[in-house]
C-alpha cells in the first residue's frame, strides 16, 4: 500500500506498520510514535527514465537500536491514544506477543484467539448445563423406575435455578475472583514468564491454566454430588417415601444416573469445545460415592441457601413401608405410632445441615420401636430366653413355670435403669396370650434379621456383574479391537464358562449330598453322646458375641418385678460407651436398624433420645394436670380493674 511500511515498531512492539504523514515522516499505526530512522525524500522527474513511475519514495535506513522486551517498555502518552480504525480484537490477533508464531499451523487455516470472557463463559455454561442434564436424568429415572410422583419434574426446576442463583457463580466478578484466589493461595512461587506454553489459553501469574482454575472453583461451589441432593430435595418436598439410603443404593447399582451420567451428557453437549478443553468424562464423573448422611445434610444445606422452609418427612408413608418390610400388621401398629409422632413432634424428623445429626429415617424407626414396646411390653421379661427352653438342658424350666414366672422374671440392674409411667398393653390376667404374641413377634424379627441382608442386584451372578461393569464401572470405554474375531473369542470363552459352571454345580451337589450324609452321622453320634452345653446356652452365647461386636452388653432377664412400667436403658462409659440391654429389646433393635439401614448403636441412641423427650412431655403434662387453681382469686388485671371501678364517682339512681 502506498505511503505505508510494514515494520515492527521499536517503541510499542506492534506489527501494524507505519503510515506516511504530510511532513515526510512515518508514524506508527498503533501508538502514533514517529519512526526515527525513516523519512521521505523526492527527486526530479526528468532524471528518471520513462519506464519508471513519475515519482518514487526512497527510504533512508538507519542502524536499528536493540528492541526492549515488552514487559519493560515504558508507557508514553501516545500509547493510550484512541485509534478508531483499529479494534482491540484485531490488535490482539495481529500483535500477539511480538515474536510471531511459535509453532506450526495447519495449511489453509488460522488459529483463533478467544477472549478472556469467552473462555470462562463457555466453561461455566457447559458445567451448569451438564449438571442440569444430570438432575433431569435422575428425576426421569425416579419417575419411570421407582414410581415417584411426576410432581418432582416441576419442582426440580425452580429448586435448581434458585440454588444456582444463591451461589453467585453467574455474577460478572466470579471469574476474576476465582483467578485472584488461585494466585493468593500460591504465594511464594516464582513469577510467571511471559511466554505461555499453553498456546492462546489464559494463565495466571504463576503459569497455571485459568481454565482449570475456573473448573475447580465450579466443582467446589457446586459439586457433582449436589445433583443427588437436588433430586432428593424435590422428592422430600413432594412428600415421597424416599430416604437417602435409597438414593445411595440406586446410584451404586446404576439405576439412578450418577456414575455413568456423563455418557448421556456428552451426547447432548459434546465431549469438549475450543474454549473448554476439559472433557465431559472428567467434569461429570464422580470419584467416589457420598454417604447417606452427607446426602441428607447437603439437601438441607441447599434448602437453607435458597431460604426454603421444609416440612418434616412423610412419617405415615415411611412407617407403613417399614412395617411391610418387617412383616408386621400395619393396622395394629400404625395408629399408635402416628399418635406418638403427633404428640412428641421430634425435631429429628426435619432435615438438618449437620452431619452429626441423627438421620430422619432413624427417628422414624425409633417411634416404631417405642410403639412395639408399648403394645407388647418388651421390657426385659425374658420372653426370648424362655422360648429357647430345651428339655435336655439342666437349667431349662417347664412351660408352666415359664408362664407363671412371666410377671416375676429377673434382673439385678434396676438401680442402673429408670422407668416412666408408660402403662403396659396387657394386664395380669392375659399374660399367657401376650407372652405367646411376644414370642411370635420375636421369632418374626429374628427371621427377618437374617433375611434382610441387602445385596445389590449386580452381585447375584457373573453375567449381571459383567453387565454392571460395562454400563457403570467402565462406561464410556470401548475395547481396542472390535471385530468379528474378538466376538467369536468372547462367545467361546463364555460357553466354556457356562459348561464348566454346570459341571461344578453337579459336582458340588454330589459332594454336598455326601457331606450331608456324613454330617448327619456326626450329628447322630453327637446326640448319642451327652452334651455339656444345651442349645439355649449356645444361642445366648451367640447373641452375646453379636452384642459385643456392636458395643452392647447383655443383661439377664428381670426377676421380682415390682412395677411393670416402660423400662429405660442407660449407657455406661468405659473406653467407649457400652449399652446394657436385654435380649428381647436387642432382637427388636437390630432388626429395625437393618431395615432403616443404620448402625445398631445409632438406632439405640435415636430411641433413647425419643424416650427422653416423651418422658419430659409426660412430666410436663402431669404437672399441668396436678396444678390446682383457685377460681375465687382474681388475677392482677381483674384486681386493678376493680380498684379503678371503685374509685369512680357513684351514680345516684334514686328518684
Amino acid at each position: 500500500m502506498a505511503g505505508s511500511l510494514m515494520q515492527i515498531c521499536h517503541n510499542c512492539g506492534s506489527g501494524l506498520g507505519f503510515s506516511k504523514n504530510d511532513d515526510g515522516f512515518y508514524y506508527c499505526n498503533y501508538c502514533s510514535s514517529r519512526a526515527e530512522g525513516l523519512i521521505e525524500s523526492s527527486v526530479d522527474d526528468n532524471e528518471l527514465f520513462n519506464r519508471y513511475s513519475a515519482s518514487c519514495n526512497r527510504v533512508r535506513t538507519v542502524n536499528p537500536t536493540a528492541a526492549e522486551p515488552i514487559s519493560e517498555v515504558k508507557l508514553t502518552t501516545s500509547q493510550h491514544l484512541y485509534h478508531p480504525d483499529i479494534s482491540a480484537a484485531g490488535m490482539e490477533v495481529v500483535v500477539g506477543d511480538g515474536v510471531g508464531p511459535t509453532g506450526p499451523s495447519d495449511f489453509g487455516s488460522s488459529q483463533k484467539n478467544f477472549s478472556y470472557d469467552e473462555y470462562y463463559s463457555e466453561i461455566r455454561s457447559r458445567y451448569l448445563t451438564g449438571l442440569q442434564v444430570m438432575v433431569q436424568l435422575q428425576c426421569q429415572a425416579l419417575v419411570e423406575k421407582f414410581n415417584v410422583s411426576p410432581v418432582i419434574i416441576g419442582l426440580v426446576g425452580p429448586l435448581w435455578l434458585r440454588f444456582v442463583a444463591s451461589t453467585r457463580i453467574t455474577a460478572d466478578e466470579w471469574a476474576d475472583q476465582a483467578v485472584h484466589d488461585s494466585e493468593a493461595h500460591t504465594q511464594g512461587e516464582e513469577e510467571f514468564n511471559a511466554v505461555s506454553t499453553y498456546g492462546p489459553e489464559p494463565v495466571n501469574i504463576h503459569g497455571k491454566r485459568v481454565v482449570y482454575v475456573w473448573y475447580k472453583s465450579l466443582r467446589r461451589t457446586i459439586p457433582v454430588s449436589c445433583s443427588l441432593a437436588i433430586s432428593f430435595l424435590a422428592c422430600h418436598v413432594a412428600r415421597e417415601a424416599i430416604t437417602p439410603s435409597d438414593m445411595l443404593n440406586w446410584t451404586l447399582e446404576g439405576k439412578l444416573p450418577y456414575f455413568a451420567a456423563f455418557v448421556e451428557i456428552e451426547k447432548q453437549i459434546g465431549s469438549h469445545s475450543e474454549t473448554c478443553p476439559i472433557r465431559v468424562s472428567r467434569m461429570f464423573r464422580p470419584i467416589k460415592p457420598i454417604s447417606s448422611q452427607k446426602l441428607e445434610s447437603m439437601a438441607a444445606d441447599v434448602a437453607q441457601k435458597i431460604c426454603l422452609q421444609l416440612p418434616p418427612v412423610n412419617f405415615y408413608a415411611i412407617a407403613s413401608r417399614y412395617f411391610r418390610q418387617l412383616s408386621l400388621p400395619i393396622g395394629k401398629f400404625l395408629p399408635l405410632a402416628c399418635r406418638i409422632c403427633e404428640w412428641s413432634t421430634p425435631p429429628e424428623l426435619y432435615l438438618s445441615a449437620s452431619d452429626l445429626r441423627i438421620p430422619t429415617r432413624a427417628c422414624v424407626m425409633s417411634i416404631l420401636i417405642v410403639t412395639i414396646r408399648v403394645l407388647y411390653g418388651i421390657n426385659g421379661y425374658g420372653i426370648w430366653e424362655s422360648s429357647l427352653s430345651n428339655p435336655y438342658c439342666s437349667s431349662s424350666r417347664d412351660k408352666n413355670e415359664d408362664t407363671e414366672s412371666l410377671s416375676h422374671v429377673n434382673t439385678n440392674v434396676d438401680e442402673d435403669l429408670s422407668s416412666t409411667n408408660f402403662e403396659p398393653s396387657y394386664s395380669k390376667s392375659d399374660v399367657p396370650d401376650s407372652k405367646l404374641n411376644v414370642m411370635e413377634l420375636l421369632h418374626i424379627l429374628e427371621a427377618k434379621y437374617s433375611e434382610l441382608d441387602y445385596m445389590h442386584e449386580y452381585s447375584s451372578d457373573l453375567l449381571s456383574y459383567l453387565q454392571y461393569c460395562k454400563d457403570v464401572v467402565f462406561s464410556g470405554l470401548q475395547s481396542s479391537n472390535e471385530g468379528p474375531l474378538e466376538k467369536e473369542l468372547l462367545e467361546e470363552f463364555w460357553d466354556f464358562y457356562q459348561n464348566n459352571k454346570a459341571a461344578e454345580t453337579s459336582d458340588n451337589q454330589s459332594t454336598c449330598s455326601t457331606s450331608q450324609c456324613s454330617d448327619r452321622d456326626q450329628d447322630s453320634a453327637r446326640e448319642n453322646r451327652p452334651s455339656k452345653e444345651c442349645p439355649k446356652d449356645k444361642a445366648i452365647k451367640q447373641l452375646k458375641l453379636d452384642m459385643e461386636d456392636n458395643k452392647f452388653c447383655y443383661i439377664p432377664p428381670r426377676t421380682k418385678v415390682k412395677r411393670k412400667d416402660y423400662l429405660h436403658y442407660a449407657r455406661r462409659r468405659e473406653d467407649v460407651y457400652i449399652y446394657a440391654v436385654h435380649a428381647d429389646y436387642y432382637i427388636l433393635l437390630r432388626s429395625c436398624a437393618k431395615v432403616a439401614q443404620v448402625e445398631t448403636r445409632i438406632m439405640h441412641i435415636a430411641v433413647l433420645t425419643l424416650e427422653r423427650r416423651l418422658q419430659w412431655l409426660e412430666k410436663r403434662a402431669d404437672s399441668s394436670l396436678q396444678m390446682k387453681l383457685n377460681l375465687n382469686d382474681a388475677c392482677g388485671f381483674c384486681y386493678n380493674d376493680s380498684v379503678q371501678d371503685t374509685g369512680d364517682d357513684p351514680m345516684d339512681l334514686s328518684i
